[in-house]
């Protein structure tokens, strides 16, 4: 892995799971895919994910290019997790990626629907 990614990586999570002591929304993502999730304030179970290898959100996103796919991926993270009411405010973990294109689409769905962070 690159070493720069590595240590950002490295400093977010720091920041957000020693620091803050909240709930994050994790997000990863891969050269087809991306993937969302909320991760409990200690870092111990998942409570809502989202990405688009799911059935329903790849009929959605079959037409769409990645950056459409990434909000709409954002979207349904933000709806399910309102839906569950598991999140008051969270923090934006981005897995050392930068925050451009993709992860940024993500974070953009996100608080459309409501998600604080």
């Amino acid at each position: 892995m690159n070493l720069k990614k590595e240590n950002r990586k490295k400093r977010i999570r720091f920041k957000i799971c020693k620091k803050l002591k909240r709930e994050r929304i994790c997000v990863n993502k891969t050269s087809k895919h991306i993937y969302a999730q909320v991760v409990s304030a200690d870092g111990k179970k998942v409570l809502v994910s989202a990405s688009t290898l799911e059935k329903d959100i790849k009929k959605e996103t079959k037409n769409m290019n990645q950056m459409e796919a990434a909000k709409r991926v954002g979207v349904i993270l933000a709806n399910r997790a309102k839906k569950k009411s598991v999140i008051n405010k969270a923090s934006f973990d981005r897995s050392g990626f930068k925050y451009h294109g993709r992860i940024k689409e993500v974070a953009t769905g996100a608080r459309k629907c409501g998600l604080i962070f």
